[in-house]
């Protein structure tokens, strides 16, 4: 059974219009093409009329997926798919040279909040350190454009995840007077892993629908609503800005439970396990002092974020990162 985002959501398609014109003729790279994000992002951007697009991933089951359902074929055998990790500094940086990208949508990351809350330093080893490569090897290499993607968990931290986005986010930002920008925004919807998934499956296998709390509520969008926000972010963003959409009112997951049972035919029930370690019942589109400003378009906010200096890091990189002090940490540096 398929189900329509919109009508799950109780509301209308978030139209952005991207501008995408400064990608034609460019060398563009995007970092996680394999993922949810990143391979939409892929797909928008092959539109867009680029001289070359570098689809980077870690993932090769990922790559294999992504040239299939672009191309109709997965050889795999040319330079258009590039396998690495961004957590190895010298080889982004060895790449970044060699292939000299324009632009860089940066999607790569890790994201699923339980269990970076198990295992915080793996978000400061990808989310962190991976950023910080890149970013440091986009600089030597002349990029001029750098979008990282980021999340509503960055605007006001308290979990691993989060965290780590938010010192993503002012590395970014010390970036400056360079055009390197992020993009923030809620759950995407349909997304691998996201709740629309895990509640299909449940309904298909016939057990309860599970959801952590009656009143947890979350912001989302659909990953093509996601992308031409942060295609459009590299038209009108600047060095030291968070770009963040206007997904309208959180949603109540519990509403989002009924109306995929009601729309399933089923005589499906829902069980609450209770909030989750670094969860809470709602996110913020924007932090503390941030403003609501809109200046070049009308569901687009463009708020500044303070940069945060790399050697910052290295109070951190002294500690134990396999520990459960790294998110704390973390925190401190947000």
């Amino acid at each position: 059974m398929t189900f329509d985002p919109y009508t799950i959501l109780d509301r209308g398609p978030i139209h952005v219009d991207p501008d995408g014109s400064y990608l034609a003729g460019r060398r563009v790279m995007v970092t996680g093409a394999g993922g949810s994000i990143g391979s939409v992002i892929c797909r928008h951007v092959t539109r867009l009329n680029p001289t070359e697009l570098i689809m980077l991933d870690r993932d090769e089951s990922a790559l294999h997926a992504l040239q299939l359902e672009m191309t109709g074929q997965a050889l795999l055998d040319d330079a258009s798919m590039v396998l690495g990790d961004i957590r190895d500094r010298d080889w982004i940086s060895d790449l970044l040279m060699q292939r000299r990208p324009d632009v860089v949508f940066h999607a790569a990351a890790l994201k699923h909040q339980p269990l970076l809350e198990q295992y915080p330093g793996e978000a400061w080893k990808t989310n962190v350190l991976g950023t910080w490569n890149l970013l440091s090897g986009a600089m030597d290499a002349d990029v001029e454009v750098v979008v990282n993607i980021s999340t509503d968990k960055a605007a006001v931290p308290n979990c691993a995840l989060g965290a780590s986005k938010r010192i993503a986010e002012r590395l970014v930002s010390w970036c400056g007077p360079r055009r390197y920008m992020s993009v923030r925004f809620g759950n995407v919807f349909g997304s691998r892993g996201s709740v629309m998934d895990a509640f299909a499956a449940q309904l298909a296998a016939d057990v309860p629908l599970t959801v952590t709390d009656p009143d947890v509520v979350r912001y989302f969008m659909t990953a093509d609503e996601a992308v031409s926000l942060v295609i459009h972010a590299g038209a009108i963003g600047w060095s030291g800005e968070v770009l963040v959409l206007d997904m309208g009112a959180p949603v109540r997951i519990a509403d989002i439970a009924e109306r995929m049972i009601f729309m399933s035919g089923k005589d499906g029930k829902i069980t609450y396990t209770g909030l989750r370690a670094g969860e809470r019942l709602g996110e913020s589109r924007l932090g503390v002092g941030e403003e609501d400003v809109r200046p070049l378009h009308p569901q687009i906010s463009q708020v500044r974020v303070p940069g945060l200096p790399p050697f910052a890091l290295w109070c951190v990189l002294c500690a134990d990162i396999n520990t459960s002090k790294i998110k704390q940490e973390m925190l401190t540096l947000c």
